[in-house]
């Protein structure tokens, strides 16, 4: 019976964390979304705010992620730092660029 209990608590916790990474790249998701909308109007500094929200996110989101999913997530969390590093220098052409491709990584982590 403990044997039981152990398994499906084991179950549930790997279950949870799937929930966690999931909750965290959707609202990743839809920060990286308003900072490509920021960037395309030319709004550097909103990017820079929405792209750090995201960021946040995609990190938390890779805390408890595992395989294919981790590695999109931290790629999204490397092209969120360039949105960051490239919108606080006014550059909101190439730090949009950067935001997308962070999406796509994103939408992939989320699909596995």
């Amino acid at each position: 019976m403990k044997k039981l209990a152990s398994i499906c608590a084991a179950l549930l916790f790997l279950l949870s964390t799937s929930v966690f990474a999931e909750k965290h790249a959707s609202e990743a998701l839809e920060h990286a979304n308003a900072a490509v909308v920021q960037g395309k109007a030319g709004k550097s500094e909103k990017l820079v705010e929405h792209a750090k929200l995201a960021l946040e996110q995609a990190l938390a989101a890779s805390i408890v992620a595992k395989g294919i999913p981790k590695n999109h997530l931290d790629e999204a969390a490397k092209e969120l730092q360039e949105a960051i590093d490239h919108g606080n220098l006014d550059h909101a052409d190439v730090a949009t660029k950067h935001a997308e491709a962070a999406i796509e990584h994103i939408n992939k982590a989320e699909t596995k």
